[in-house]
């Protein structure tokens, strides 16, 4: 098979959602919610709480360091008005994404929350708007590799082997599938109707040049890979730091020096983050 057939055969398989979860029935009706300008955030957090599980995985997610929040979120309104209905939805959403990650890889989970840290101090630093979107993009920048573990395990195991060879784990998925993990991501994400800023930051993580209208957050998503790896903060594929591309920092505007404060502030959060970690861990291990 050529690679533009497998691409296509890649993508086929990606619609129908083989070997993923479903979407939960209540981003149906969110959706429908969030579209109506005369729904109440109070509305949208009393459907929302008729779902314990998905309540109790928003509150967990809310208030993990990765947002930073100084106070507890303690309510599913507290949750809607502190990140905002969009990052609400999309962690609904893919809640289900996450635990599969923590199960299948426990290193990449920890990468992506060590990665949606950075994210959201980086943001900030930029000035952006929503940096807890950003910080959701962040979480979210590696979901092509969890597809390809769970729904192309074959491919997968033949991906782990060229990358164990030396070859850069990219250039290896495109050899075996024709597309690498952020075109799967991003792929993925349209077809759940997720942000623009979302898709394209995540789309461009790993070549900027790639964005066009976000390409600060896609700067912002390509530096905090590279700072997570170089902090040796979870796993990945790469057993060596990634490249980082010269243009993130006059695109963020950041010296070495800034470098050097924004890992002061990160951290404490990837030390927090350790425990939300463990605390998941142990949780799943009781429900098995």
């Amino acid at each position: 098979m050529d690679i533009s057939e497998k691409r296509r055969e890649v993508k086929k398989k990606l619609r129908k959602l083989e070997g993923l979860p479903t979407l939960p029935p209540i981003v149906q009706k969110l959706n429908e919610m969030i579209e109506d300008e005369r729904v109440s955030l109070h509305e949208i957090a009393e459907v929302i709480e008729k779902d314990q599980v998905i309540t109790t995985k928003l509150l967990r997610l809310a208030n993990s360091a990765f947002y930073g929040f100084p106070k507890k979120v303690s309510t599913v309104q507290n949750a809607l008005m502190l990140l905002g209905v969009n990052v609400v939805k999309i962690l609904i959403m893919t809640s289900s994404i996450f635990e599969i990650i923590h199960k299948e890889d426990v290193g990449l989970w920890e990468h992506s929350i060590g990665v949606a840290a950075c994210c959201k101090i980086l943001s900030e630093r930029a000035e952006l708007k929503e940096p807890q979107e950003v910080a959701t993009a962040g979480l979210l920048h590696d979901l092509g590799r969890v597809v390809e573990m769970v729904s192309f395990k074959e491919d997968y195991e033949k991906i782990i082997l060229l990358s164990q060879k030396g070859i850069d784990p990219i250039q290896a998925e495109k050899s075996i599938l024709g597309l690498d993990h952020s075109e799967i991501g991003s792929f993925l994400m349209r077809l759940w109707n997720l942000p623009d800023r979302l898709i394209e930051s995540v789309s461009a993580h790993h070549d900027v040049e790639k964005a066009k209208k976000f390409r600060k957050e896609a700067a912002i998503i390509h530096l905090s890979d590279v700072i997570i790896h170089a902090r040796g903060y979870g796993e990945t594929l790469r057993k060596k730091v990634p490249p980082l591309n010269p243009r993130v920092l006059k695109i963020l505007k950041l010296s070495t020096e800034d470098i050097k404060n924004i890992l002061l502030v990160l951290e404490p959060r990837l030390y927090e983050l350790k425990f939300f970690t463990e605390e998941l861990r142990r949780e799943m291990e009781q429900e098995t």
